[in-house]
């Protein structure tokens, strides 16, 4: 079997190469390295014909197309040679994608042995001056989103190789930390430190395969940005022996009803298009959730990560279309999918189990909305919105007979038959109709505001005709 031999060449000079290392490297078999710039290969040359790879890197337009092709050379280059070096800066271990390739694709074809080096990683770490190695996150420049970083840690993102992986990296930071935020661009084989506020990141002269930035953990006494965590534990907290005697008294029944005013409040923000209120309301509606979870964990049933698991192994299922083999091509196939999918997991194996399936403690209108919606999926339905039209008058005339009966349990049925009507209509024009009402009735207290506003008198002394000519002025000066 052909012989790849990884060397990693340390992250400094040439007294911190290992004897193994050193031994390997005087084999005299073909020696390869991934970038000449190195502060040891100079010296290594004197002595031991070496070849890069550093073409690779002017010759391909992505790192990604760049370490496919050095690896395909490399396997190329030992079915050749039998047996060949190939050295990387620092360790093998650490940022080296070369090697991670190696290992995970052609650990069954090639013989592969690793001589290690001082890692980029552990020099890094020890010109930060950081020491408390129990939170410390380690990112690949390659591969760190917006959702990379963690606040409560030190976030090194390795080997900012040129301006626009330190222009991209910034951007990503920006969407977490405060513009000023304190970075440390460390450049590890020069062993230089330098202090840069964020928004300055990607005005430096020099980025390299050695250039690492450093985010240190933000001090609990001076938050200003928080993650989930921080989050988890105020609830654990406020639930604690020292906590709120409030919060300490409540259960999952006690504060049902939290959950839903907080879910109306931040429907109210957004038809306010009050983007302050949604950021605020949102905050609320997942405090409910996390304290959900904490009454969850303190009972033993289930945690925070239980319900985050459940939810992306939901999100994972029900969007075969997206991480499976499933194609679409507009926005309803997507949803056939996705009701597809939701019918699987949920065992809904007859039209009216998916009736069924729609919670008993929406409000009546939108659980109305659903179920008739549902309904229609198999053709229960009107052809048009006049045979709903329809409905609703024949439906009045029913509820108008027991009316002058005085039947009120008649009258309940039919109402409530009149109103399902009502929103059968309101589906076939594409209106919800809790948006609507709840519509209706904030205009009915703008109105009645204006009334109380603009009355000469105390409204218990007012007629109702003196009143109604108020609420028709009213509709005239606040044009609702």
């Amino acid at each position: 079997m052909n012989t790849v031999q990884i060397i990693g060449l340390g992250a400094g000079s040439i007294d911190d190469l290992t004897v193994k290392a050193y031994n390997a490297l005087n084999e005299n078999i073909p020696t390869f390295i991934r970038t000449e710039r190195h502060p040891i290969v100079n010296e290594l040359k004197k002595n031991i014909k070496i070849k890069s790879f550093d073409i690779f890197f002017e010759k391909f337009e992505t790192f990604d197309e760049v370490y496919e092709k050095i690896t395909d050379n490399i396997i190329e280059l030992s079915k050749h040679h039998k047996k060949i070096n190939y050295c990387t800066a620092g360790s093998p271990y650490y940022g080296d994608i070369v090697t991670k390739k190696l290992l995970n694709e052609y650990k069954d074809d090639i013989n592969i042995i690793i001589i290690d080096g001082i890692s980029f990683l552990d020099k890094c770490i020890k010109l930060s001056g950081y020491s408390d190695y129990k939170s410390i996150k380690i990112l690949d420049c390659l591969e760190a989103d917006e959702y990379s970083f963690d606040v409560n840690s030190m976030n090194i993102i390795t080997q900012i190789y040129d301006e626009e992986m330190a222009s991209s990296v910034k951007l990503k930071l920006m969407e977490t930390y405060p513009d000023s935020t304190t970075v440390l661009n460390i450049d590890v084989l020069d062993e230089k430190v330098k202090n840069i506020p964020l928004y300055m990141l990607d005005q430096e002269k020099k980025y390299g395969f050695s250039t690492y930035f450093c985010i240190m953990p933000i001090d609990i006494s001076k938050k200003t940005v928080y993650n989930i965590d921080n989050l988890l534990r105020i609830v654990k907290i406020l639930r604690g022996p020292d906590g709120c005697p409030w919060d300490m008294k409540q259960t999952h029944q006690s504060i049902r009803q939290h959950v839903i005013e907080e879910a109306y409040e931040v429907v109210d923000a957004i038809d306010n298009d009050d983007v302050d209120n949604l950021i605020e309301e949102l905050g609320d509606l997942l405090f409910q959730v996390v304290f959900h979870a904490e009454l969850g964990s303190e009972d033993g049933y289930f945690n925070f990560n239980d319900i985050l698991n459940n939810l992306c192994n939901k999100m994972y299922f029900r969007h075969p279309h997206v991480f499976g083999d499933i194609k679409v091509s507009n926005a309803d196939d997507a949803l056939k999918s996705w009701e597809s999918s939701k019918a699987k997991q949920k065992n809904l194996n007859t039209y009216t189990d998916n009736l069924k399936d729609v919670p008993k403690s929406l409000s009546s209108l939108s659980r109305s909305y659903k179920i008739q919606k549902r309904a229609a999926e198999v053709g229960f339905d009107w052809p048009d919105a006049e045979g709903a039209i329809e409905k609703i008058k024949e439906e009045l005339l029913e509820f108008i007979e027991e009316y002058k009966k005085y039947d009120s349990d008649r009258m309940e049925n039919e109402f409530g038959d009149l109103l399902f009507a009502l929103v059968n209509l309101a589906r076939f024009v594409n209106i919800n109709p809790d948006v609507a009402l709840n519509k209706t009735i904030n205009k009915f207290i703008n109105r009645f505001e204006y009334i109380e506003k603009h009355a000469e008198k105390d409204l218990k002394q007012m007629t109702l005709k003196e009143m109604d000519e108020l609420w028709e002025e009213s509709k005239f000066h606040l044009g609702i």
